[in-house]
């Protein structure tokens, strides 16, 4: 899709989102955007707005990188989406927020300095530096029964599994006829790669074009539905103790990998104990064109969500992202919508990329510095 078509498609969702509201009152017209006002001097945050893991200092605007510069409409797709599931400091806003869905970027930017004050993320020792990542949401082939190609799959969780309680690890799901045995007939589908089926397992979710057992096929997407509760550890680690010197750009290298040392697939894949379950979704215009949903409970938007770690900064806040690169440069306004259980610190994010191969080559190259402004209500 060309750009101009994208922002079209942005354009109309955010058509439709604003006319969702769970108010009983008549929408009011829309005021003037009131000049901004000079940032008030807050002082520490206290209370329940304090989180365990940071601390937020309250700055001028000046401070944020970009600001001037960022396409606001953009993000305020996510603004929007945000508004089916605020937090409560965030829904007192949300019919404004919806009224300037439509509103020029400018206006947009002077109701974020007007009744927002951004407040600089920190870690309670003091740095401000973080690291950025990114994720995305994969589409890969599949077929509805086992073939000769696809032989790898995808499953439902299976019964009394219990959250929280270590369940099978990776490498016992593979070779123990219990753990097999307690799977069987949970299948969704049948991949052909068993790194793709790796894939998905990292990021949560993704897209399938499935073929069903009548030769038709359909787009549906596999949203996280649980895990073995095992630990996370990564594959490219793993890699790289193993000597391979080239692992930068996840899955390409991943693959060549394998290409060169097939008998060691398995230990590769076992490398990594935790295991994904998943449920089926189907796919309309609307979910197609927006994002998996994350843990706030609201689809994703491409390049304006990150995964956070909770105890730091809440979902559904408003957020400032900075960074430098050097693979991504990026300043713009996003909402933190999703966590994941390697997204821990202070000043930690996992940037969501958007959907398909193109979108997974941005995300493989993220990994480099970050500051982060939460943008509080006034």
């Amino acid at each position: 899709m060309n750009k101009g078509l994208r922002w079209l498609a942005g354009l109309a969702i955010v058509a439709t989102l604003a006319g969702c509201s769970f108010s009983t009152r008549q929408p009011e017209t829309p005021t003037a955007t009131p000049s901004a006002a000079p940032p008030r001097d807050l002082g520490p945050l206290t209370g329940s707005l304090t989180h365990p893991k940071s601390r937020w200092t309250p700055v001028p605007w000046s401070e944020l990188p970009g600001f001037n510069e960022d396409a606001l409409h953009e993000g305020w797709v996510a603004m929007v989406s945000n508004c089916a599931r605020p937090n409560a400091a965030i829904a007192p806003l949300c019919r404004e927020v919806r009224q300037l869905a439509l509103a020029e970027p400018d206006q947009q930017r002077e109701w974020m300095m007007q009744r927002l004050q951004p407040f600089r993320i920190e870690s309670l020792a003091g740095p401000s530096e973080g690291k950025l990542t990114s994720y995305y949401e994969p589409v890969f082939d599949a077929t509805r029964r086992p073939t000769a190609t696809h032989t790898v799959p995808l499953y439902q969780a299976p019964a009394g599994l219990v959250p929280k309680r270590p369940w099978y690890t990776r490498q016992e799901i593979d070779t123990l006829p219990q753990a097999q045995a307690a799977l069987r007939g949970r299948e969704i589908a049948w991949l052909a790669d068993p790194i793709d089926a790796l894939m998905l397992h990292i990021q949560g979710s993704g897209r399938l074009r499935i073929t069903e057992a009548d030769g038709s096929q359909r787009m549906v997407r596999v949203a996280f539905a649980a895990t073995n509760e095992q630990p996370y550890r990564s594959v490219q680690q793993w890699l790289s103790s193993q000597g391979a010197t080239k692992v930068s750009l996840w899955p390409d290298d991943t693959k060549q990998w394998v290409a060169q040392n097939p008998q060691r697939v398995s230990q590769l894949l076992w490398s990594n104990p935790r295991y994904v379950f998943f449920r089926e979704e189907p796919l309309n215009e609307v979910d197609a064109a927006s994002g998996p949903v994350g843990a706030q409970g609201v689809p994703l938007t491409a390049g304006r969500s990150i995964a956070v770690d909770r105890d730091s900064i809440p979902y559904g806040t408003p957020v400032w992202l900075a960074s430098p690169g050097p693979a991504v440069p990026l300043a713009k306004l996003v909402v933190a919508q999703d966590t994941g259980s390697a997204i821990v610190g202070a000043v930690r994010a996992d940037y969501f990329a958007g959907t398909g191969a193109d979108a997974g080559r941005v995300a493989a190259r993220v990994n480099q510095p970050l500051r982060l402004w939460a943008l509080w209500p006034k």
